[in-house]
């Protein structure tokens, strides 16, 4: 116990950077490593393994319950904030799309040259259509996420009209599940251990400028969607200098998300903001929640770049209308993303599975997010946590605004 109480005591950044360590140094130093130490790697297989085993629960249970517990009728600062969380999702997810087309990236998987491309867009489509209707329970043991996704969708609106019992039984087994997650997370610094030392053993140092390139540009596509089209949607709402807003909420909130990796432990921090800008706290005890479950420009970014650099590595094409409803996927899987560190690298195999890639593969890509999690993962929740923020705060100034009432940040 005192052995375990000590591992908890670092921060999960640090321990994942000492086992990327370790497993670098390990790779090197071990003549013919892969051969010789077999044992290494499989810790590895065994991380990506636990996370293809939970992630389809996980979503599944998550989506259920945030819809059962929600509720109906909002106002129009309610509607307002809806919208900025949706659309500001929906564009992160096209800028990632675009980077991706003109900085394409390619990363090492194993195995990939089984996944073909689909012949044309119908084909994808048709494939599309087919597995949103899977069988719900099929598509949990095979990783159909399309069809977890739509299932979870219609139950999570049936289950509205359950009685308050089972709506806390729902919430109940969001809540363990959630647990089992952050369990597996918690162990998150073997697996990368073992995934680094299998990269490091087949390709050499190399491997991580492959990994640079591609930091770049996930960085780089949420940098632009918090600078540049955060600010352009805040000014259009409320026809003044949006910067003062957007640099407060990211001082006050981002700062802090970047080392909890949490949105949702990071809603004290947004709450506390919010009321320092003399919000409504009827309106944003309910909004910066919500937010914390829909607001994840991130987590689009992370599932549109790393899906894309799995296509690029296949050698897929990718057409403009495919381009369009991997942006409106990203942005619908990227909204039920968990509130834990890398939630939204569980998401990524529903991606994938537009261009028919398998969820051995996809996996494959979630093992090199958690590898680059470190800083990903840190940026992608001070984006999204600070967002929250913002376009709470924007709502709310919209109503002020046509009050007549002054705005002041």
């Amino acid at each position: 116990m005192k052995i375990v109480k000590a591992y908890n005591s670092v921060s999960l950044v640090l321990r994942i950077v000492i086992g990327m360590v370790i497993g670098a140094v390990l790779a090197l130093v071990i003549p013919n490593a892969a051969e010789t130490a077999p044992g290494i790697g499989i810790l590895g297989t065994l991380f990506v393994g636990a996370l293809k085993a939970i992630a389809p629960l996980l979503v599944f249970i998550l989506i259920i319950s945030a819809l059962a517990q929600s509720r109906e009728k909002m106002g129009k600062q309610f509607g307002t904030v809806i919208v900025l969380y949706l659309v500001s999702t929906f564009l992160a997810a096209v800028i990632a799309v675009i980077a991706s087309f003109i900085f394409p990236v390619t990363i090492t998987l194993t195995d990939a040259a089984t996944d073909a491309a689909p012949d044309s867009f119908a084909s994808i489509f048709t494939g599309l259509l087919n597995n949103i209707v899977a069988n719900p329970i099929g598509s949990i043991v095979s990783g159909n996420y399309l069809g977890i996704l739509f299932w979870a969708v219609v139950l999570g609106f049936a289950f509205k009209a359950a009685s308050d019992t089972t709506k806390k039984f729902l919430a109940d087994a969001s809540d363990a599940v959630t647990k089992a997650v952050r369990f597996v997370i918690n162990l998150a610094p073997f697996g990368i251990l073992g995934l680094v030392f299998s990269a490091v053993s087949t390709s050499g140092l190399a491997i991580f400028t492959e990994y640079g390139k591609l930091l770049l540009i996930l960085v780089g596509c949420m940098l632009i969607a918090a600078l540049v089209v955060n600010p352009i949607m805040t000014f259009i709402v409320i026809r003044k200098n949006p910067y003062p807003l957007v640099f407060k909420c990211l001082k006050e909130s981002g700062v802090t998300a970047f080392f909890t990796r949490s949105s949702a432990a990071n809603i004290p921090v947004n709450m506390t903001l919010c009321e320092s800008l003399g919000l409504d706290r009827e309106f944003y005890s309910v909004s910066i929640p919500l937010g914390a479950t829909i607001n994840m420009a991130g987590a689009a970014v992370t599932i549109t770049v790393m899906s894309l650099a799995a296509v690029h590595t296949l050698g897929m094409t990718v057409s403009v209308p495919v381009a369009i409803v991997l942006s409106v996927m990203a942005a619908l899987g990227a909204c039920g993303a968990s509130g834990v560190a890398g939630g939204s690298l569980l998401l990524i195999p529903m991606a994938c599975s537009l261009f028919g890639i398998s969820n051995d593969v996809a996996m494959q890509v979630v093992g090199v997010g958690f590898i680059i999690g470190v800083i990903q993962d840190s940026v992608e929740t001070a984006i999204n946590s600070s967002s929250d923020a913002l376009f709470t705060a924007v709502a709310e100034f919209k109503q002020w605004r046509k009050a007549g009432k002054e705005i002041k940040f």
